[in-house]
């Protein structure tokens, strides 16, 4: 009886132990919150390919607890508000930190 009790607080505790690292914390994201940025990042990449007066390739999108960051070099002015605009508009975008520059 011994034995199976310290082998079931042995799970028990591995357990814990397994929850606690995929929680998240100020600087790191947990499993949940990395799935969840990475299908906001490919949204927010999707939406800025489809408008044809952005150039996709100089566009870079990072998400991270809802919150994209576009960086990056574009042509015109105009293109980096709406650069911002269309990433706003993404379901699920918390805040938009735009750093995409003229060159």
């Amino acid at each position: 009886m011994k034995i199976a009790q310290k082998i079931a607080t042995g799970l028990f505790l591995a357990s814990l132990f397994a929850v606690a690292g995929c929680a998240s914390t100020a600087t790191k994201e947990g499993t949940g919150e990395f799935v969840d940025d990475s299908v906001l990042t490919t949204k927010v990449k999707a939406e800025i390919f489809n408008e044809p007066s952005l150039k996709t390739f100089e566009i870079k999108v990072d998400t991270f607890k809802g919150v994209v960051q576009l960086s990056g070099f574009v042509a015109r002015p105009e293109s980096i508000a709406k650069a911002g605009e269309i990433a706003r508009r993404v379901k699920g975008v918390k805040e938009v930190r735009n750093d995409i520059l003229v060159k």
